[in-house]
């Protein structure tokens, strides 16, 4: 009889392993979808508030529907937009879709060519230096050598 129990214990031992191995691939799961899926979204959706709160008279603004404007006034939960000289549209805060920044974001193909237009500017530059130092040492050469010849027919 006592061997009963003994088997009893080690079949509960078991179910409590297979337990864990059956529900250890959903928290894994669970895992992986909150660090690449939901903190993420988190993120981007706390970063969209604060720029919602941010906005301010003259920004320039791009709607969800695709309208650019200029923020003319702002309001409690609304945004007044201008469109066009005589237009302007009234907003919800949250139809806000992006603030445009003034400066253009430069490519890399763009920021590659304005690279070289620097660097060709720079040798165009160095190169003036030399022609001018040069043509400047040509002057000094030819003083020196009619201030010579000056000298000998005295």
């Amino acid at each position: 009889m006592s061997f009963v129990p003994f088997l009893q214990a080690a079949a509960g031992a078991g179910q409590q392993g297979n337990i864990l191995m059956t529900v250890l691939p959903f928290v894994l799961i669970i895992g992986i979808f909150y660090l690449f899926i939901i903190r993420p979204q988190n993120k981007k959706q706390k970063e969209t508030e604060k720029m919602i709160n941010a906005l301010k008279k003259g920004d320039k603004v791009i709607t969800i529907g695709g309208i650019h404007g200029v923020v003319h006034q702002t309001k409690e939960k609304t945004v007044i937009v201008k469109v066009d000289d005589n237009t302007k549209l009234e907003f919800n805060r949250s139809a806000i879709a992006s603030v445009v920044l003034d400066k253009p974001v430069e490519s890399k193909s763009s920021a590659k060519k304005s690279e070289k237009a620097k660097q060709a500017e720079k040798k165009a530059e160095e190169a003036e230096k030399t022609s001018e130092e040069n043509a400047a040492s040509e002057t000094v050469e030819s003083a020196a050598e009619t201030a010579g010849e000056e000298a000998k027919n005295e």
